[in-house]
């Protein structure tokens, strides 16, 4: 008997497509008490072993299982996939945003550039010197892969380099988003982005989370969804897209952690594509 594996098509702009067997885990394993990202001034994720009367949750000090509770911060400690709930009053949960198992999108590799060297703007204005991804590097990075139709964008900034996977960012500050490369995504229609940043906004941003409103359609400061709020919009951060991959279309799964809350740890998984 021949067991052969089902193949997975699907119709894009009028052209067939076939699913690969290829898949790329964009996720950067989160070792507790063990090198990790860290981001804003919050605790290293960490293991504390279950210790109730004789029980001892250890095997190697004699207990019968293992048994931990683990300690982490989702939106500093690890790829995580947040919804608009980080800045509304609302106890919005991401697993509400997650709705899709699929989505086609777009993988990018972008240079930040300076912020004295182009005129692309955040709120508060950028350092001079601080880096920014801009929407003219997004603009020509999605323009090169000529492929019009996509709701999930993932951004790789470059250089690449895997020290991003155990990064302290409070000591070696990240890029992040202009407002221009944010209100250009809305208007394409991206739904999902993933990035291998701490945060779309600057880390000492006064508590503006300026780029984060504007990728949900939230007013400056506001804290109430609307109507026109995205609330199935969401944003993966601290993933880590190795070198192998390249830039080009696929499909995206974002496995999020049933975690009712407004964040939570992630798997974004990219299936590769194929023209038929």
């Amino acid at each position: 008997m021949t067991v052969r594996t089902p193949a997975l098509t699907l119709e894009l702009d009028g052209r067939i497509w076939r699913v690969g067997s290829e898949q790329y885990d964009l996720s950067i394993p989160l070792a507790f008490d063990e090198p990790q990202p860290t981001f804003f001034g919050a605790t290293r994720a960490h293991e504390d072993v279950v210790r109730a009367g004789a029980f001892v949750g250890d095997v190697r000090e004699g207990g019968s299982c293992n048994c931990s509770t683990y300690t982490l911060t989702p939106h500093c400690n690890g790829t995580h996939t947040e919804c608009v709930g980080h800045v509304t009053r609302d106890r919005m949960s991401v697993r509400d945003a997650c709705t899709a198992a699929l989505h086609v999108a777009l993988l990018v590799s972008v240079a930040p550039v300076a912020a004295r060297e182009t005129d692309e703007s955040s709120d508060p204005e950028p350092a001079p010197s601080d880096m920014l991804v801009t929407r003219a590097a997004l603009q020509a990075a999605t323009n090169a892969l000529a492929f019009p139709s996509f709701n999930a964008l993932v951004v790789r900034t470059i250089p690449n380099v895997e020290t991003k996977c155990t990064r302290d960012y409070d000591r070696q500050p990240a890029a992040f988003f202009s407002a221009e490369a944010i209100r250009w995504m809305v208007a394409r229609g991206v739904e999902h982005l993933v990035t291998d940043l701490p945060s779309l906004d600057r880390a000492n941003d006064r508590g503006r989370l300026t780029a984060h409103r504007l990728f949900w359609n939230l007013p400056p400061g506001a804290q109430t969804p609307t109507d026109d709020t995205r609330k199935n919009a969401t944003v993966t951060e601290l993933a880590f897209v190795p070198d192998t991959v390249r830039d080009g279309a696929y499909l995206l799964n974002v496995q999020v952690a049933p975690f009712a809350a407004d964040a939570a740890p992630s798997r974004p998984i990219l299936l590769s594509l194929q023209v038929v």
